[in-house]
């Protein structure tokens, strides 16, 4: 990508080497040519401001399209998506991830992402109305399962 960045500068270049050396010759054969315009301020050099700044924008748009097309990396969340998110404090939060069939539950700080805790693949119930049912009452109901679940198997062993 940088060379071809490279040849472009260089190609402009050469373009405006050869457009200056022709005009020094002009020059030389001519006593005094006009400036494009006098004013700074004129209506005709913002018109060439506003066209040239236009051009810039659309040239740095269309590189950012062509980069991220024709990169030849494929995204990788294919087959992983966030499933909820739930603020803790004003830096920090819990997320839960569907990577696959399993769910994780990750901490997240400034700097730093820990699994909390890995589910099985019956542990949590895909719901179809994901709006209706948020993170938290979905993680409450898991935890609340799986102390039912504990407290069963305690409760056989005595």
């Amino acid at each position: 990508m940088r060379s071809l960045f490279f040849l472009a500068f260089l190609a402009i270049s050469q373009q405006i080497c050869a457009e200056g050396s022709a005009s020094s010759a002009q020059m030389s054969t001519q006593t005094a040519i006009p400036p494009a315009f006098k004013e700074p301020f004129s209506g005709e050099a913002l018109i060439q401001l506003v066209i040239g700044l236009l051009v810039v924008v659309v040239i740095i748009f269309v590189l950012s399209w062509v980069v991220k097309r024709f990169s030849g990396i494929s995204p990788l969340t294919k087959n992983m998506r966030v499933v909820g998110v739930l603020p803790l404090s004003a830096r920090e939060k819990a997320v839960l991830v569907k990577v696959g069939q399993q769910h994780l539950l990750l901490g997240v700080a400034p700097g730093r992402v820990s699994r909390l805790h890995a589910f099985e693949a019956g542990d949590i119930e895909e719901s179809s109305d994901k709006k209706a049912d948020s993170f938290s009452h979905r993680l409450a109901d898991v935890m609340k399962q799986r102390r039912a679940s504990e407290h069963k198997a305690g409760g056989e062993d005595e």
